[in-house]
Order: structure tokens, then sequence, then C-alpha cells
């Protein structure tokens, strides 16, 4: 048990807690994107703003859901201190893909402090996967 063993409990539940208040986040601002929309009958390149404006609410709710599962399994984890499982690794491998992605898309239309919160959080869900990864290799 090196430094992971120390790290990878309390990094579990702060990223929990981060992804859920992310979950808000995203489905506060496509909600206010969506009401603007459609308040505003904005239409790009002709569609329909009411099509627009319900994209933009299930797109909110999807990312939510999938931010509050990612941060349920997380908890998960972190209370059984054991590796989540094979199709939870891969729903955190998802979204810390989509962090990663969306940090670099976030650079350029928010700026540095968004791509800085994209990243710790890329890093909290990177080291709840390694550190547990090789506590259960090493006690194979």
């Amino acid at each position: 048990m090196g430094w992971g063993a120390v790290a990878r409990r309390p990094v579990a539940w702060v990223a929990a807690v981060v992804l859920l208040l992310e979950a808000l986040g995203i489905v506060f601002v496509n909600g206010v994107l969506a009401t603007v929309v459609h308040n505003q009958r904005m239409s790009l390149a002709g569609l329909d703003p009411d099509a627009m404006s319900a994209g933009s609410w299930v797109l909110g709710g999807i990312l939510g859901a999938h931010l509050v599962l990612c941060a349920a399994i997380v908890v998960r984890t972190a209370i059984s201190d054991r590796a989540p499982g094979r199709w939870a690794r891969y729903t955190l491998i998802a979204c810390a893909v989509v962090h990663g992605v969306l940090g670099a898309l976030t650079v350029g239309l928010v700026g540095w402090t968004a791509f800085a919160f994209l990243m710790v959080v890329l890093g909290m869900l990177v080291l709840i996967l390694v550190a547990y990864e090789q506590r259960d290799a090493a006690a194979v």
C-alpha cells in the first residue's frame, strides 16, 4: 500500500460530490439555454426553435443522469473500498473521456478556469480507476 491507498477514498468522495454538483450545473445551464431559445424563438440554420429547446432539455437530462450515475458508482467504490466492476469502469472511463474532450473544447470557448476544473475532475476519475486497479492486481 502506497500513496494511492491513503488518497483513494477521500478522492472518491470528493469526486462524487463534484460530479453531483456538475450534474446540477449541466442541467441548469441546458435549462437556461432551452428557455432562452424558446422565449426568443431563436433558430439556427432554419431549425425549429421548439426542437432546439427540447433537444437542449433532453441533452441536459441525459448528461445530468450520466454524471449522477458516475457519482453513484464512485460513492459505491468509496464505501466498499474495492475497484468498480467491468461496466462501472466502462462508465467511469466514458465520463473521463467526455471530460477530456470537453476540456479541450472549453479552453477556447469558456477559458482556462473551466479547463482547469474539467482537468481536475478528469484527474480524480483517472486516480480512482488507477488506484483501485493497482490494489486489486496486487491482491491477486
